[in-house]
């Protein structure tokens, strides 16, 4: 496939992008142990957005694997996991991070997750009313035998990667997450968030 477009989405921020059907998109982390909240939309129905919850219904697990077919709240196909570069280091269940939640942590005015996925949604011209559960690659989340959710550090190497593959035109949104705390477990590098790499391909 041929590079059609790339972009660098700088450490705490997101981007947003338009992704054609049978188009790929590649989200790389270069430095390694950061987070992507990954969000996506049907181009031209913003209610049809990708669900985790009705995804992991459909595919038997918690976590999103190479070759699974992500779907929207409507239960019909949008994307598909075509690539994991990861070591299957990923996550459907943690919630966007948000101004709201920071400051349950005594931290004020600083956007999360849920917030930049609004932000570059609106740069494209569009209004998001509705943060989704995100797709959260790069994450490592895990739920113990007394069913506590947890997580211990981030093992995702430099250079690790997935790429994803449009069942339909879609608009994606991602955020490299800005999360910074060891509580209530690490999530990014202990050196902070770092950028996340976007690159489009195309047949």
């Amino acid at each position: 496939m041929n590079v059609r477009s790339s972009l660098t989405i700088p450490a705490r921020e997101g981007r947003a992008l338009p992704v054609k059907k049978g188009e790929r998109l590649k989200l790389s982390t270069p430095k390694g142990q950061q987070a992507v909240d990954f969000f996506a939309y049907e181009d031209g129905n913003l209610d049809a957005w990708l669900s985790a919850t009705h995804t992991w219904m459909s595919t038997g697990s918690l976590r999103p694997r190479e070759g699974d077919t992500f779907l929207t709240r409507f239960r019909s196909p949008i994307m598909k996991f075509v690539e994991d570069g990861a070591g299957g280091v990923h996550d459907m269940l943690l919630a966007a991070c948000d101004e709201i939640r920071y400051r349950e942590y005594g931290i004020e005015g600083r956007p999360g997750c849920g917030d930049n996925l609004i932000t570059a949604m609106a740069a494209l011209g569009h209004r998001v009313d509705v943060v989704p559960q995100p797709i959260n690659f790069f994450t490592n989340t895990e739920v113990g035998a007394d069913l506590a959710l947890g997580g211990g550090p981030n093992p995702v190497p430099p250079g690790g990667y997935v790429v994803v593959e449009a069942l339909v035109d879609v608009i994606c949104a991602a955020s490299a997450c800005p999360w910074d705390r060891t509580e209530p477990w690490v999530v990014n590098s202990p050196a902070g968030p770092s950028e996340i790499e976007a690159t489009v391909l195309a047949p």
